[in-house]
């Protein structure tokens, strides 16, 4: 299972979580409490912050949230050639039409789901699309939502003599 899916608990388990203080606006409360929060994957090394919130609850939550994000855009996880859609994926993608915004919390699952059915397919997105169960033009636009995951299809499909995406 991909590190984005599992549950907060699971995915803490792995992870170092530090409470610090940071400066900036907020005046004396930010500069007294520990309110910034960074979580260190151990498995991976990926690190993310959060310290704009001024409660040390809402830093955790933005921080777990770029956490999975970052995880989903630089993790795969195959296990074969044959994409089958998740229960997520499935109650998301009606139509053909993709139906997430990237402040959600299930974005970076799905996500992550969207990218290895990319990789599994050579990144070939039509065939990735199709197995998905969605359009091209979605898939492109859902994937064209976050510029890193974008970027990193796009290098991916150069180093493979492919033509960059548009979106």
């Amino acid at each position: 299972m991909h590190p984005s899916r599992l549950p907060e608990s699971l995915l803490l388990e792995q992870c170092l979580v530090r409470r610090t203080r940071h400066t900036g606006p907020g005046g004396q409360h930010r500069n007294k409490v520990e309110t910034a929060i960074e979580i260190v994957h151990t498995p991976t090394g990926i690190t993310t912050f959060a310290a704009e919130r001024r409660s040390q609850e809402a830093n955790r939550q933005v921080a777990v949230f770029r956490m999975r994000l970052l995880l989903a855009i630089r993790l795969r996880a195959i296990e074969s050639a044959e994409v089958i859609p998740s229960k997520l994926w499935s109650s998301r993608c009606r139509n053909q039409r993709i139906s997430c915004s990237e402040t959600h919390e299930d974005f970076p699952t799905l996500l992550a789901e969207a990218l290895d059915a990319v990789d599994a397919k050579e990144y070939d997105v039509r065939r990735a699309a199709a197995a998905l169960g969605c359009s091209t033009t979605q898939l492109v636009r859902f994937i064209a939502k976050n510029s890193e995951a974008w970027t990193s299809v796009n290098a991916e499909r150069v180093s493979r003599g492919l033509n960059r995406l548009q979106p």
